[in-house]
């Protein structure tokens, strides 16, 4: 920590510090997904404005979300090496700062919401907001559990793409839902497993207790979620909202994820957990743009 905070703080130029506390990669990810809510929602013409505006104001959420996320975690940022050298553990940027900031963007994205998507759109992004930061972010000390309830937060900017475009959440709108919220614990517990040590000098419970070592329930975890999310990803063409294309694409991709699976749990390598981590960062875009590519008329 007292490393971290020797660093000159005109090394990083203060923009891309408060970028940094939007977690680019993480808004990417709300991008892809909102924006593929909204278009497989959409009935006849696609409404391009209010598609920008959705992913611009639901992104907006997600990075005052991720600030806040900064500022609660300060402290533990401080202790793990991966995290050390961010914006507040580092000392470039203040408490104060951070939280100004996040609160801003989140009021913003939710009012942003409620006057171009819809209330019912707004409420959603609020929720998404106050579950990962009042449930999930502390849940992570107390129990490994926190990756299942943080997946909930995680899932939902297709539903707010979704009810953007006019529909209600039917049980179309919550296969989307399943197919995000099970493909982060392959993604996720990835991430865990290569950073365990971290995530433990920081007191955080990020795989299944007594796992630390033998990784047994953290890679079956892995392999079951990836086995589920195989099917619960074919249901969108059962349902008729693709077409035989994405039935058959998904099948492939679906399968080439479980492998990767299978072949990273032989070792449970920290080499092997991040080439999974990448198989997964390549699957859901994938399986998305099949999706938005394969859709069905309404």
């Amino acid at each position: 920590m007292s490393r971290a905070r020797t660093l000159p703080a005109a090394e990083t130029s203060r923009p891309m510090l408060y970028l940094a506390l939007t977690k680019p990669d993480v808004s990417f990810l709300v991008v892809m997904t909102t924006l593929a809510g909204f278009y497989l929602g959409s009935r006849g013409a696609l409404d391009w404005l209010l598609m920008a505006h959705t992913v611009f104001a639901t992104t907006l959420v997600a990075a005052g979300t991720s600030a806040l996320n900064h500022f609660i975690e300060r402290r533990t940022d401080a202790h793990m090496r991966r995290t050390a050298m961010r914006p507040l553990p580092s000392g470039q940027l203040s408490a104060r700062e951070a939280q100004a900031f996040g609160l801003i963007l989140v009021a913003i994205g939710v009012a942003y919401l409620a006057l171009t998507a819809g209330i019912e759109a707004s409420l959603l992004g609020v929720f998404t907001s106050a579950s990962y930061l009042a449930v999930y972010t502390p849940l992570k000390r107390h129990t490994a559990l926190a990756t299942a309830v943080g997946a909930i937060p995680g899932a939902m900017p297709p539903l707010i793409g979704w009810v953007a475009a006019g529909r209600t959440l039917n049980l179309e709108a919550f296969v989307l839902f399943a197919v995000l919220f099970l493909w982060q614990f392959p993604h996720f517990m990835a991430i865990s497993w290569m950073y365990r040590e971290d995530y433990a000098r920081a007191g955080l419970h990020m795989i299944p207790p007594g796992d630390q070592s033998r990784g047994t329930a953290t890679f079956l975890i892995i392999l079951l979620t990836g086995l589920a999310l195989l099917p619960v990803s074919l249901l969108t063409s059962i349902l008729g909202l693709t077409g035989p294309l994405y039935y058959f694409g998904a099948v492939v991709v679906g399968f080439l994820l479980i492998q990767v699976c299978l072949w990273a749990g032989r070792t449970k390598s920290n080499v092997r957990a991040k080439w999974l981590m990448h198989a997964t960062v390549l699957h859901l875009p994938l399986l998305l743009s099949l999706m938005m590519y394969d859709k069905l008329p309404r």
